[in-house]
């Protein structure tokens, strides 16, 4: 199995759950990883990565960590000097339009969103909400484009959008696809050489549908014209996503892959969960697994069984811990002091 990986987590495209599979992995397989500073949950974003951003990061030393995952603006040279040259790359991406809806709801508060009563009416006059200038601005335009590290206001010209395309793809070994989760995951556990139960997961951070708003066709039309950067990102490696698994996979297989794949996870949902599935906030009742509440979306969590034995205790408890907590324990776990 391949140990050493860095993984750009694009804002609202799964990528939480992405991290736990992560943070899993690392943490069965005693690996280190690229921590914030003082162990906070973002590397310093929304600025471009450094690597002295990194706890315990030594100038002079060669790149000692595994895994680099928390949130992050990408910048290559940076990032090469915190991981080993032999890491895998990878980021997940969504469809603009659902992205810039989960985005409208998760980032009620910003500069560009709060005073927009809806998105509707955000997108019939963005100029009237949206600033460029102001610091959080990144989160109303081409979000996925500025988590890569290009400008999300760049003119749309074919020259602009090829070079990008070109540079992601000599950064990225892989490129996964939210909406085609569990085909992402055989992929991730194909290139990694993982076991499936390294890629079994649970969906974390994800709405409650009642924070969900439909959009119409219009509106549709407007969110791909507005996020032009991040819709020419989307489209060409959906497209590159399926190559792959036509060249490397195969469509048949990777269909009994993924089947394999949900019955392990209806087996754990099954084993794990009271419910077998999410719960709303006000119904999680241990706190220490209660989900970060922000903007205007419900955050659903989930409750684990009662009198599971100690070793599958701890493996549904890990599969459902929030981000911030399970970082923060990793984070103490490195960075314990050393007994004399």
């Amino acid at each position: 199995p391949k140990t050493n990986v860095v993984f750009l987590k694009v804002h609202k495209s799964a990528s939480s759950t992405v991290m736990n599979i992560l943070f899993r992995f690392g943490e069965m397989h005693n690996l280190s990883f690229a921590f914030p500073l003082n162990g906070g949950s973002q590397l310093f974003y929304p600025r471009h990565f450094m690597a002295k951003f990194v706890q315990g990061f030594s100038p002079g030393s060669a790149p000692q960590f595994n895994i680099l995952c928390h949130h992050m603006r990408f910048l290559h040279p940076e990032v090469q000097r915190v991981v080993p040259s032999t890491a895998v790359y990878f980021s997940i991406l969504r469809n603009p339009v659902q992205l810039m809806e989960s985005a409208f709801a998760y980032y009620k508060g910003t500069s560009s969103f709060s005073r927009a009563r809806s998105l509707e009416e955000f997108l019939h006059q963005p100029y009237r909400f949206y600033n460029p200038k102001l610091g959080d601005s990144h989160y109303a335009k081409n979000l996925m484009t500025f988590d890569f590290g290009f400008n999300p206001d760049g003119d749309v010209t074919p020259k602009r959008v090829h070079l990008m395309l070109k540079a992601i793809e000599a950064s990225f070994d892989l490129l996964l696809i939210s909406e085609y989760f569990d085909e992402s995951m055989v992929l991730l556990k194909e290139t990694m050489c993982w076991d499936l139960d390294s890629v079994v997961s649970f969906p974390l951070n994800i709405r409650d549908s009642s924070t969900r708003s439909s959009l119409s066709n219009s509106i549709v039309e407007k969110i791909k014209k507005w996020n032009r950067l991040d819709w020419e990102i989307y489209t060409h490696f959906n497209k590159t996503f399926w190559e792959r698994i036509d060249r490397d996979i195969g469509r048949e297989r990777m269909r009994r892959e993924v089947r394999a794949l949900q019955q392990r996870q209806a087996e754990l949902a099954d084993i794990c969960l009271q419910g077998r599935g999410s719960v709303a906030p006000k119904e999680i009742k241990d706190s220490s697994l209660m989900p970060l509440q922000y903007g205007s979306a419900k955050i659903l969590g989930y409750n684990i069984k009662q009198g599971l034995d100690k070793k599958m205790e701890h493996t549904c408890r890990r599969l459902v811990t929030p981000e911030l907590q399970y970082s923060s324990a990793l984070y103490k776990q490195q960075f314990a002091p050393k007994r004399q």
